[in-house]
């Protein structure tokens, strides 16, 4: 995601220096197929991630980190009201 933001404000500002809004040296001398690079290497770590199952993978790890904090929550409750 970090590299969807950092494309979209690379865009920005690329945009902002053509429209005489700002003056950046560095992004006014920079081509518009770099700007437009930042979108499709974007694309393409979305696709690698999708394809090799690793989006899948990270939502299943937090969704059973989840499930193991509601169940320590649980066992914590249960145990704390028997000792009383």
């Amino acid at each position: 995601m970090w590299l969807l933001m950092a494309a979209v404000v690379l865009a920005v500002l690329k945009a902002l220096v053509h429209l005489e809004v700002v003056d950046v040296a560095g992004i006014a001398a920079m081509s518009w197929w770099w700007v437009l690079g930042g979108f499709a290497v974007t694309m393409a770590w979305f696709t690698y991630a999708d394809q090799s199952g690793l989006t899948k993978r990270k939502a299943m790890e937090k969704m059973d980190k989840r499930k193991q904090e509601r169940l320590d929550k649980q066992r914590e409750l249960l145990t704390g009201r028997r000792k009383r």
